[in-house]
C-alpha cells in the first residue's frame, strides 16, 4: 500500500494535469472559418494561454471547459483568423493619428468639407487641420477634388495641409504663411511648388513623382506630446482592431528615424500595451548613408525568432531591413506622373546594402512599383547571391503592380516574395488614364505569382498612399474595382474570396516563413476576430465595410462592439480634446 503523501502527490499531480488541458477561453456558436485545408469550418474554439489549444463542435470543445473558463458565444456569426497586413506603416501613422482628420470612406465631398469646417474651428492656435491621404475623388459622389478656394473658405484662419495620396498636397493661405512660403521659395527637387501669374505660391505642392516635398512638409508641422503620441498609438491599433487585423509588418517609411522615433512603441511594448504583432523594418532615411545606417543597425539589433516560441508576449521587433534601402532605388508610384527613371549610381549603392544584409542574414524587403526597376533589382540580387548565397533568407518586393512574368520566375529562382497592396483601388483610374486600360487588366498579376508558387501576402501601405482598412484591400482583389467602382482589373484576375482572405492571413506569414499564426489550428497563436457580416456571403459591395464585433490577439480581448463590451477593454478617452479622432473616429462606414 503507498505511503500517504505519495497519494495525495498522485491527486495532486493528476489534478494539476488536468487543469492544465483546460481552456481559458472558450468562444462557442460561430461559423467558423479556420483557413485549415483539413479543418475548414469548425464550430467552437478553445484557446489556452496564447494558442489555440482545440477545435471541433460546441459538444466536443467545451469538455476542455474548467471553472475559471471563460465563455464567449459567437450568435452564429462569421470567425476568422485575425488580419495580417504585410505593408503598413503603424510606428509613424500611430504618432500623428489623432492630428488626422480622416476622409477614408466618406461618401461625398460636400460632407469632407463639412468636417475640414468643423475641425478647423476646434482647432486651437499652433495646430493644424490635416487630411494625410487615404481617399481620393472617385470614392465622392461629386467625382471631384477640392478646389484651393473650398479648403481656404472651410479652414479660414487656422492652417491647414490636405494631401492626396501621394501626389500632391494642398496648403491654405495660412499654412503657407506659417511655414514662410514665398515666390522665392525654390522647388525642392522632384517637387513643385505651384506658382500663380503673379509668381505668388498658390497653395500647390505637387510630387513630380517624388514625394519628399510632401513628407518633408508635414515633417514641419507640430507634434503632440509624448503622452498624446502613446494615446494616439492605441487609438489608431484600437482602430486596427476595430477592422479584425491582429497583426502588421511595419514598412518604415520617410522621416521615421530608428531608434528616436520609435521611443513611443517602444515603451508601450514595455507596458504590454501593443494590440497588434508589430515586426518591423528599418528604412534608410539618407541618401549617401544608407550603407553606414545599415552597418549601425545591424550591429545593434541581432535578427531571430522573436516571439515564435511560444511566450505570451506580443512580437515587436526588428523583422529587417527596407523597404527603402537605398535612395537611388526610390521607384515612385505617383501615376500621375511618367515611371521614373533610376540613376546609374543604383546597382553600386544597392549592392553594397544588400551584400552587408545578407551577410548578416537580415531579411529585406525592396519598394519597387515598375517591372523595369524590378529587372535592375534582380541584377543586383543575383550578383550578391553568386557571392554569398541567399540561402532561404527571407527577402521580398513590395507592389510590383508591374512585374512581368520573366521576373516572377527570377524571383520564384531566388526564393522571395511579393507583398502587394491595394494601391489600384485608389490609383487605378490614374493609372488607366496614363497606361491604358490593357495595362491594368493584371496589375499587380495576383493570380499569376500565386500559380508560379511565389509567396503573396496583401496589405494597405496605409495611411498616406491609401486607406489602412483592409476590407478595402479585400474587396479591390475579389472585384478587381477601384473604390469609384472602375473595373480596374480583369475580373478573370480577380481571386475568389477564400483565396483572398489566405494572403491577409496564413500567406502573408509565409512571406516570413512563419508557419504558427494566421490559421485556426491547434497549436497556433490564438489570433481571431469575429465578423459583423459574413464575408464569404455578403454583396459584393459591402465587403469594404465589414468591422468586427470581438477581436482577440495571442489569447486575449483587445476588441469588442457594444454586444461584447462588458468583456472587452473600455474605450480610451481621446488625447488631446480637439483630436479629429474624438468626433469623427477613424474610416468611416456609413
Amino acid at each position: 500500500m503507498k505511503p500517504l503523501h505519495k497519494i495525495l502527490f498522485s491527486i495532486i499531480l493528476g489534478a494539476g494535469l488536468l487543469n492544465a488541458q483546460k481552456a481559458d477561453l472558450i468562444l462557442t456558436n460561430g461559423k467558423i472559418t479556420t483557413m485549415d485545408d483539413k479543418n475548414p469550418e469548425v464550430q467552437a474554439i478553445a484557446i489556452k494561454d496564447n494558442k489555440i489549444l482545440q477545435t471541433g463542435t460546441n459538444a466536443q470543445v467545451l469538455k476542455l471547459k474548467g471553472s475559471s473558463t471563460k465563455i464567449i458565444d459567437a450568435k452564429g456569426n462569421r470567425v476568422i483568423p485575425g488580419l495580417f497586413d504585410s505593408h503598413l506603416h503603424v510606428i509613424r501613422g500611430g504618432r500623428f493619428y489623432n492630428t488626422e482628420l480622416r476622409w477614408d470612406g466618406v461618401k461625398t465631398l460636400k460632407r469632407a468639407l463639412e468636417m475640414l469646417k468643423e475641425q478647423a474651428q476646434r482647432t486651437p492656435k499652433g495646430q493644424w487641420v490635416r487630411v494625410i491621404g487615404g481617399w481620393n475623388e472617385y470614392q465622392f459622389e461629386e467625382k471631384r477634388l477640392p478646389t484651393l478656394a473650398e479648403i481656404n473658405e472651410a479652414t479660414g484662419d487656422v492652417p491647414a495641409f490636405v494631401m492626396y495620396l501621394y501626389g500632391k498636397a494642398w496648403l491654405n493661405k495660412s499654412g503657407l504663411k506659417e511655414l514662410n512660403i514665398s515666390g522665392d521659395t525654390p522647388n525642392p527637387a522632384q517637387g513643385l511648388i505651384e506658382k500663380d501669374s503673379n509668381g505668388d505660391p498658390t497653395g500647390l505642392l505637387v510630387a513630380e513623382p517624388n514625394a519628399f516635398i510632401l513628407y518633408s512638409t508635414l515633417a514641419k508641422l507640430p507634434e503632440l506630446t509624448e503622452a498624446e503620441k502613446e494615446n494616439s498609438t492605441l487609438q489608431y491599433m484600437t482602430e486596427l482592431n476595430r477592422l479584425g487585423v491582429t497583426a502588421v509588418m511595419d514598412a518604415g517609411g520617410g522621416f521615421q528615424n530608428f531608434p528616436d522615433d520609435y521611443g513611443t512603441t517602444d515603451e508601450l511594448n514595455k507596458q504590454g500595451k501593443i494590440t497588434v504583432r508589430l515586426p518591423y523594418y528599418l528604412f534608410a532615411q539618407k541618401k549617401g548613408s544608407e550603407l553606414s545606417d545599415y552597418t549601425k543597425w545591424t550591429g545593434m539589433v541581432e535578427i531571430d525568432d522573436h516571439g515564435h516560441n511560444g511566450h505570451n508576449e506580443i512580437d515587436y521587433h526588428v523583422n529587417g531591413g527596407g523597404e527603402n534601402l537605398v535612395s537611388d532605388g526610390a521607384d515612385f508610384e505617383n501615376f500621375l506622373f511618367p515611371r521614373p527613371e533610376l540613376p546609374a549610381t543604383m546597382e553600386k549603392s544597392m549592392k553594397e546594402v544588400v551584400s552587408l544584409l545578407v551577410k548578416k542574414r537580415w531579411p529585406f524587403r525592396i519598394h519597387a512599383t515598375y517591372n523595369e526597376s524590378i529587372t535592375r533589382f534582380l541584377n543586383v540580387i543575383e550578383e550578391v547571391n553568386k557571392v554569398t548565397p541567399l540561402n532561404g533568407l527571407v527577402w521580398f518586393f513590395d507592389h510590383a503592380e508591374t512585374v512581368s512574368e520573366e521576373n516572377m520566375k527570377r524571383i520564384k529562382a531566388l526564393n522571395g516574395g511579393i507583398a502587394v497592396q491595394h494601391r489600384m483601388a485608389y490609383q487605378g483610374e490614374s493609372f488607366i488614364h496614363r497606361y491604358g486600360k490593357k495595362a491594368a487588366l493584371a496589375s499587380p498579376p495576383v493570380k499569376k505569382m500565386l500559380e508560379m508558387g511565389i509567396p503573396v501576402g496583401l496589405g494597405t501601405d496605409g495611411t498616406r498612399v491609401a486607406s489602412y482598412n483592409p476590407w478595402v484591400a479585400l474587396y479591390w482583389i475579389t472585384s478587381g474595382k477601384t473604390l469609384g467602382g472602375t473595373q480596374v482589373m480583369a475580373k478573370e484576375n480577380a481571386l475568389d474570396r477564400k483565396t483572398a482572405l489566405s494572403l491577409s492571413t496564413f500567406g502573408g506569414y509565409e512571406l516570413i516563413k512563419d508557419n504558427e499564426k494566421g490559421k485556426i489550428k491547434k497549436g497556433y497563436f490564438a489570433d481571431l476576430t469575429i465578423l459583423d457580416r459574413d464575408y464569404f456571403t455578403v454583396n459584393q459591395e459591402e465587403i469594404k465595410d465589414i468591422t468586427s464585433k470581438l477581436t482577440i490577439v495571442d489569447g486575449k480581448v483587445v476588441y469588442g462592439d457594444e454586444t461584447y463590451k462588458n468583456i472587452a477593454p473600455a474605450s480610451l478617452p481621446v488625447l488631446p480634446d480637439w483630436s479629429p479622432v474624438k468626433y469623427y473616429g477613424g474610416y468611416q462606414i456609413k
